[in-house]
């Protein structure tokens, strides 16, 4: 089996062309909601929901239906693993930033990049944890409590931990030490590992 076809089989077991979709449509809805004016609480806000759906986009890959004929038979799965995911993330931080050329967009770059990275990284360390398919509830939580965090920057006390890194500035280098952590973490065990398997769930792996 050559590389090329066991990468496209591993993408469609993967259902990544969806997850390219989703964070299409997640760059195009953040591209639209820029189009207005928004408030200091707002434009900080809002991006961070689109960043967050992109991330669960991505998560979403980690689980398979195959399970583990899958883990006995390709030896190559590990690299398959983080190969996919990182260029899934560069695809999701790359379509959100360029969403925002032309726009106001809170953060910019830095903050896109911290935030689609760690809270991919939560995802991902769900997966392997719960399985795949509630690799979702990880970056679901972190959403609101990152919303809440951004919340207390208006209504003190603030919340100025640097694990809740949407709510520090962008150029804070402890906000992107931790994302980056939970990210390696996220993407070190998804390779080693993989989703974790739930019986009572086919599409989990």
């Amino acid at each position: 089996m050559t590389g090329a076809r066991l990468l496209l089989l591993y993408a469609k077991s993967r259902r990544v062309p969806f997850a390219l979709l989703a964070v299409a449509g997640c760059a195009a809805g953040l591209r639209l909601a820029l189009l207005r004016q928004w408030d200091a609480y707002g434009a900080l806000q809002l991006p961070l929901i689109f960043e967050a759906a992109a991330a669960v986009g991505v998560t979403a890959t980690a689980a398979s239906p195959l399970g583990e004929p899958e883990r006995v038979s390709v030896r190559w799965l590990p690299y398959l693993r983080s190969a996919v995911t990182l260029a899934l993330t560069a695809v999701a931080v790359g379509l959100l930033c360029s969403a925002g050329i032309g726009g106001h967009l809170a953060g910019g770059t830095l903050d896109v990049l911290r935030n689609v990275t760690g809270i991919t990284g939560i995802g991902l360390l769900c997966a392997t944890a719960l399985g795949g398919g509630l690799s979702w509830t990880g970056p679901t939580g972190y959403l609101v409590a990152a919303v809440y965090a951004l919340y207390t920057q208006w209504h003190p006390p603030a919340l100025s931990t640097p694990w809740l890194w949407p709510a520090r500035p962008p150029h804070d280098l402890g906000g992107a030490l931790c994302a980056g952590l939970i990210f390696a973490c996220g993407l070190a065990a998804l390779t080693a590992r993989g989703a974790r398997e739930r019986p009572a769930d086919p599409d989990a792996a």
